[in-house]
């Protein structure tokens, strides 16, 4: 066995969750793909997956694979359907994603297959709900900022592109920091500041917060708005500051009607995840899936 078909297992078992769903989507047995398995750890000298009654949970090392060869081995699988990738443009797909990723991102990707026939659907929500929705078979392909939890059966994750975050402000705000105290304890030099929130529970400031300062935001909140376009706007209007893709802030931060508050030595990065249910991918997914990837790789972080 060719070492491609021992990664071509383990993709398959990282994306459906388990050596059974594996098996399955492969035709094979299950002692075969845990043999092809057991081989390919013996090859890397790693576990890529820790077994439980909740099936095969990735390893860190798994997650770096995954991210490696996702990609190279959907197009190597691509040049061999170039029928079915014409068959499949006639198809329709129901997309679930956040709403500022759609605008900016997926739709100008996705466009050129728009125009060769394939019908594109999309859902706009927040993580949660739209794998809710794939779970119900209410959509075929969700961009996620979370990876479906282990107890989430039915769901095949795949690694797509990370997000960078940044700390923004207007100038004149920026301006109101001490940068002496910021050097020392930045979470009590912007304590002073705002917040404008994509949510309640503050969930992308309060993710940053701990990460970079070890604690929870203290800061007054002046506004809660869940769409992060709206959130830009706010910030850019003077209404306080909050953590942003880069993507979405990097047009204000060029005009300068935006700064970067706070410099890390390791850019904050969340993983955006493409999520399908478990077992064989419908043709019209698969070429929206591999689509997403080759755009990924131009990307880079986004």
């Amino acid at each position: 066995m060719s070492d491609l078909d021992l990664l071509a297992t383990f993709l398959e078992i990282y994306r459906r969750g388990s050596l059974t769903a594996a098996a399955a989507a492969l035709g094979v047995s299950q002692p075969a793909v845990s043999g092809q398995l057991a081989r390919l750890e013996s090859r890397l000298d790693a576990v890529l997956f820790e077994r439980s009654r909740r099936g095969a949970v990735p390893t860190p090392r798994a997650h770096e694979l995954a991210r490696r060869v996702a990609s190279p081995l959907d197009q190597l699988g691509g040049a061999l359907v170039e029928d079915a990738d014409r068959r499949a443009r006639q198809g329709t797909v129901r997309l679930g994603a956040a709403g500022e990723l759609t605008a900016s991102r997926l739709v100008p990707a996705l466009a050129p297959l728009v125009g060769e026939g394939l019908q594109l659907a999309f859902t706009l929500g927040l993580a949660e709900d739209l794998l809710s929705a794939l779970a119900e078979g209410e959509l075929d392909l969700v961009v996620s900022s979370v990876r479906p939890a282990a107890d989430r059966r039915g769901l095949a994750a795949t690694p797509f592109v990370d997000e960078e975050f940044v700390l923004v402000a207007t100038p004149t705000t920026a301006r109101s920091i001490d940068r002496d105290r910021l050097d020392e304890d930045p979470a009590a030099a912007l304590a002073h500041l705002p917040i404008v929130a994509y949510g309640r529970e503050l969930p992308i400031v309060r993710r940053y917060w701990r990460s970079e300062f070890g604690r929870r935001p203290a800061n007054p909140v002046s506004m809660i708005v869940p769409d992060l376009r709206a959130v830009l706007v706010a910030v850019v209007a003077g209404a306080g500051i909050s953590v942003l893709p880069r993507y979405l802030a990097d047009s204000a931060l060029a005009a300068g009607s935006l700064e970067v508050v706070h410099h890390t030595r390791i850019p904050p990065l969340n993983t955006l995840y493409l999520v399908t249910p478990s077992g064989p991918t419908p043709a019209p997914v698969t070429l929206v899936q591999r689509r997403l990837h080759q755009q990924a790789e131009v990307w880079g972080p986004l």
